[in-house]
């Protein structure tokens, strides 16, 4: 899994445990539902710390807790 994967997984995660649709989250967040389809669909190819910092604040959770998890630990690093 690589770090676009990751963030859409972590994104799907949180959503479910909230109970919310990637809708309502956009509707939390302020980030256009457009912009959350494409991290999810795997179209946007490096989603920023700014809009994932969105994501966290319409979740009310830190960036830290947002990376604080065992798929993001297990990451290789990705050289280009």
């Amino acid at each position: 899994m690589d770090t676009r994967e990751t963030v859409a997984l972590r994104i799907r995660q949180l959503c479910a445990e909230r109970k919310i649709t990637p809708n309502g989250l956009a509707n939390l967040s302020a980030v256009p539902q457009a912009t959350i389809k494409s991290i999810l669909n795997d179209e946007s190819k490096n989603p920023g710390v700014v809009t994932i910092k969105k994501l966290c604040d319409g979740l009310d959770i830190t960036l830290g807790e947002f990376f604080s998890t065992p798929e993001f630990d297990m990451l290789e690093q990705e050289i280009k």
